[in-house]
């Protein structure tokens, strides 16, 4: 065998622990090297030109740059990315709200409400009223809950 071919036994075990361990590490710089790019431009505290600022650090000294952020500001990265969650978190369940309520149909309580006010009004009797009311509570509107609302004010 020639000097210049490496095989599997030629590299020791502590070595490829050594390569694995740089290559995870670096890898992790990346990751945080994008994390503090995102934080830079997500901080409505920071004026354009501490933005710029950072920035032209983390291009220019990416290693000093990245550092010096997580220094200085990694305390407040973290309250930013909780924020940013809560925020997506609240828009998503506010546009869930949205189009659960956009149905059309009301709840039971606002049927509940309307025969109650119905039977107040002496369009319904108390019979009437205890049928409608379990057949909104068992889950099936009454069939003419709408057409009784309209038949209650024309009698």
């Amino acid at each position: 065998m020639s000097a210049q071919t490496y095989l599997a036994y030629d590299y020791p075990l502590l070595s490829v622990f050594w390569s694995m361990l740089l290559f995870f590490l670096w890898i992790m710089w990346f990751v945080l090297l994008f994390r503090v790019v995102v934080d830079i431009f997500r901080d409505d505290d920071m004026s354009g030109w501490a933005k710029t600022g950072w920035l032209v650090l983390t291009v220019l000294l990416p290693f000093l740059g990245v550092f010096v952020y997580v220094i200085a500001r990694g305390k407040n990265m973290g309250r930013r990315e909780i924020a940013q969650a809560r925020a997506q978190q609240e828009a998503f369940d506010a546009r869930i709200r949205q189009a659960a309520g956009s149905e059309g149909r009301p709840s039971s309580v606002d049927e509940l409400a309307k025969l109650s006010e119905i039977r107040d009004r002496g369009a319904i009797t108390d019979d009437e009223f205890r049928k409608a009311k379990e057949l909104v509570l068992s889950g099936h509107a009454p069939a003419g809950s709408s057409g009784s609302t309209t038949h209650a004010s024309g009698r």
